[in-house]
């Protein structure tokens, strides 16, 4: 009995060593998820620029080594440099629609050293209908 408490508490003080020593990492968090432009009419078609704007929560220096876009979307800038813990940064992108009914869906792809994950989606949606004449 004596044994299998002893042998409990060396694992259970190997358990919160473990822990311990892993390093938590950085850690990319959106001030949200994505841009949802709802329903417009082909006259008040959304377009531009549009700035996604984040934060390393995490404990350790933040690298985006690559983000991408697609389906007509172009990644403007995005920081190349670390960002240290608790600072705020931005990636800009461009797009633009054609008018004519159609589905917004452009997304754009966040590549770093995150501890959470290493690729981040980021969703421009909506939904372009005719304009009533």
């Amino acid at each position: 009995m004596k044994r299998i408490i002893i042998i409990a508490i060396i694992g259970v003080a190997f358990a919160i060593i473990a822990k311990a020593s892993q390093p938590e990492g950085p850690e990319l968090t959106f001030e949200e998820s994505g841009l949802n432009y709802g329903t417009v009419t082909t006259e008040n078609i959304p377009g531009g620029k549009v700035s996604i704007v984040f934060t390393n929560t995490g404990d350790e220096p933040l690298v985006l080594s690559n983000v991408r876009a697609c389906c007509g979307t172009r990644v403007e800038r995005y920081p190349r440099q670390p960002i240290a813990p608790g600072v705020k940064d931005s990636i800009n992108v461009s797009f633009n629609l054609a008018q004519r009914p159609q589905r917004i869906n452009r997304v754009v792809t966040v590549n770093s050293n995150c501890r959470n994950n290493f690729a981040h989606t980021w969703r421009i949606t909506g939904q372009v209908v005719a304009s009533e004449e």
